[in-house]
């Protein structure tokens, strides 16, 4: 028995060896998810981080355990509208020191722990209407730590800890973002509803306005952090002595038109000083005979000096638009090889499925861009620019054309859709809008939308697009001077058809929603809260008068239809478009052939495309044996270290998460309401989350408050 027990132990060791090398193997060849890992990392940013590039170092959830994700906690933001199904959630939280900072179905700013998902603060602000927001933007010097909040017509700046407004900030904590943006004819409508964009102690500023005549100008500001005052402007409509004045004819275009705004974001190159800018059409979208020229510096990507404000470089995506193509989202700022030598480069992507990538610096195009002809037959007045840059590299990422053989295989009542399309102008971007139906194929929001494209450090942009055509046409619009006489019908007509139908019955999606019947769901003074101050996309009517408002009101709930009243707005467009109008079969299903949504992977080092899958599904298709179709989208795309692409934006209320590699589905959860927003992912005590925010509320799906975080399942 003494001889035994050496041998024994010596037994025990040699297997607790073998034990220890065969763990230590599986560790490295199975990719486990118990890594050295750090204990806290952030999500600061919009999109990450000034380069807004939606990625993120973090591991520990890689593909082989994404699988086992399971939800962490569930926050209820509250202020979801469950009567019409309207409100939205758009906003990708930051996280930073463990603390979760996002936005309220009702526009309420709040604050979380972002381990558990217990409330921290929110706020209770009452001037917040008409807006949609996408997220908040953190600054802090020691002790003074501040967040940032677009609501209505101001920006708020918050105390991080506690929520409250900071009083020396602007007036009482905030800034009305109308005054050094106001002109002639123009309206009350503004809203910062994208976060903005910190360098050192300046906030740098988009708004977005009206995209009617009545639209405030688009400039681009920065106030400072502390105080709120203004530091610098940069007039992205020019006044007279400056550069690019001469692409805008007849003169004096400040006093004149208003848009050319920043409303979809921005990205910083902190090292070097500079921000680029995408800026939006000027109003009126679809009429441009107001404004005959190129119009700078619309539809252009800037690249301004972040200090002072001061250009440096400008790149025109679309000459003279008229067709509402502005770019759709932040510009993405990542670095690539080419003939063995690391370039910065910011690329952009736009509605038509372009992607243009430029030197960060210079500006130069990295790859070819031909300026490609397209048809000049305009309405009266109109005058089309003869050219656009079309990229030679990278191949668009959606189809850029509609014909009869771009018909669904399956789709409905096609002979009486073949014969509308034989009426229609079409098989080619960039036709401009007359009496005629015209197609726009990719539809007039994308494409790539608000949501954007993801890059990661090997020089890949991973974008999702959508693929529904859209038809539109313009018609003669009633002028109006000064106390002429109108109807209610007429004002509908002119301010509200384009968007809701001249039926009311909305367009077939639930994008713009049917009017009939809102009578039995929102009062009078409901209704007038609503034209006042806007919601969602819908803009302000604070620009008509109320006798024009209370007419709209009266036709749209069916009373008083023929009552005239006073009209007190002149009209200087002469031709309005009869509407957004998806293309949908009588199934409900898109006329074009699928897929009707993607997720492209394109290496921006060679130009080349890798992998394009279909996003989304509609299962009554796929129980048929039809393959997966991909469904309308809004919301950009996660990529991490851990291989994983991570997506919701779809309409069949999922949240997915693909192999980076080849776009391979590796898994997917069902969410509370469809997550149209991008995802943000961080770390707490060495637990690694990714959360989505749940508002649904487009494409006929339900509404909803909740915003759910998931972790690796404990077991």
């Amino acid at each position: 028995m003494g001889q035994a027990q050496p041998v024994c132990f010596q037994f025990i060791m040699n297997m607790t060896r073998l034990l220890s090398i065969l763990f230590i193997s599986i560790f490295f060849i199975a990719g486990s998810s118990i890594r050295p890992y750090q204990s806290t990392q952030d999500w600061p940013e919009y999109n990450g981080n000034g380069s807004r590039n939606h990625y993120s170092a973090l591991d520990q959830i890689n593909k082989g355990n994404v699988t086992t994700l399971k939800v962490a906690w569930t926050y209820r933001s509250g202020g979801a509208d469950t009567t019409l199904n309207r409100s939205q959630m758009q906003c990708n939280p930051i996280i930073i020191d463990g603390v979760l900072y996002g936005v309220s179905a009702n526009t309420q700013a709040f604050a979380l722990d972002a381990a558990t998902g217990e409330s921290l603060w929110k706020t209770a602000l009452k001037d917040n209407g008409g807006t949609t927001s996408r997220g908040v933007t953190y600054w802090a010097e020691g002790n003074d730590k501040r967040i940032f909040f677009g609501a209505g017509k101001y920006i708020y700046a918050l105390n991080a800890t506690t929520g409250k407004p900071i009083p020396d900030f602007g007036e009482n904590g905030r800034i009305n973002l109308k005054i050094g943006l106001d002109r002639p004819g123009a309206d009350d409508y503004v809203t910062s509803n994208t976060p903005n964009t910190i360098f050192k102690n300046l906030l740098i500023t988009g708004v977005r306005v009206n995209e009617s005549e009545t639209a405030l100008l688009g400039d681009i500001r920065a106030f400072d952090v502390r105080t709120g005052t203004l530091s610098w402007t940069f007039q992205t409509i020019p006044a007279k002595g400056e550069p690019g004045y001469e692409t805008w004819l007849p003169e004096n275009p400040r006093e004149r038109l208003g848009g050319a705004n920043s409303w979809m974001g921005m990205a910083i190159d902190r090292k070097r000083g500079i921000v680029y800018v995408p800026t939006g059409s000027s109003a009126y979208d679809f009429y441009g005979g107001n404004r005959k020229g190129d119009n700078l510096y619309a539809n252009c990507l800037l690249a301004l000096d972040a200090q002072t404000g001061r250009k440096l470089w400008h790149y025109q995506l679309v000459h003279h638009d008229i067709w509402d193509r502005d770019p759709p989202a932040t510009p993405n700022l990542l670095t690539i090889k080419q003939d063995g030598k690391k370039i910065d480069v910011v690329s952009i992507v736009t509605k038509q499925g372009y992607t243009f990538v430029f030197d960060r610096v210079t500006g130069k195009p990295i790859f070819p861009i031909t300026e490609t002809a397209f048809p000049q037959t305009v309405m009266p007045g109109e005058q089309a620019s003869p050219t656009q840059p079309v990229p030679d590299k990278p191949a668009p990422f959606a189809r850029q054309a509609f014909t009869e053989r771009d018909f669904s295989p399956f789709v409905a009542d096609r002979d009486s859709l073949v014969a509308m399309l034989k009426l229609a102008n079409t098989g080619s971007a960039y036709i401009p809008l007359t009496g005629k139906t015209t197609i726009f194929f990719p539809g007039t929001d994308g494409g790539a939308q608000w949501g954007g494209a993801a890059t990661d450090p090997d020089g890949v942009l991973y974008v999702p697009s959508k693929e529904i055509p859209v038809y539109t046409s313009l018609i003669p619009k009633q002028q109006n001077s000064k106390n002429k006489m109108t109807t209610g019908a007429n004002l509908y007509k002119m301010n509200c058809a384009a968007c809701h139908g001249a039926d009311r019955q909305g367009n077939h999606d639930g994008s713009y929603p049917s009017l009939i019947g809102i009578g039995g769901k929102m009062s009078d003074q409901k209704l007038h809260d609503l034209l006042m101050i806007g919601r969602g996309m819908m803009p302000s009517f604070s620009h008509i008068s109320k006798p024009e408002r209370d007419a709209i009101i009266n036709f749209i709930r069916d009373k008083q239809m023929d009552k005239q009243v006073v009209s007190t707005q002149k009209m200087i467009i002469p031709y309005q478009h009869t509407g957004y109008n998806r293309w949908y079969d009588r199934n409900g299903y898109p006329v074009s052939a699928p897929p009707w949504g993607t997720l492209t992977a394109i290496d921006l080092n060679s130009g080349e495309h890798l992998w394009q899958i279909p996003l989304g599904e509609y299962k009554e298709l796929t129980k048929k044996g039809i393959p997966v179709t991909g469904t309308d989208n809004y919301g950009g795309p996660l990529v991490t270290a851990g291989g994983l692409i991570f997506i919701a934006a779809t309409r069949d209320e999922k949240f997915r998460a693909f192999d980076k590699r080849d776009g391979k589905l590796l898994w997917e959860t069902d969410l509370p309401a469809a997550g149209y927003a991008s995802p943000s992912t961080y770390s707490v005590d060495g637990k690694q989350y990714v959360v989505i925010a749940c508002g649904g509320g487009k494409l006929n799906t339900k509404s909803g408050d909740q915003y759910v975080a998931f972790s690796i399942s404990e077991e």
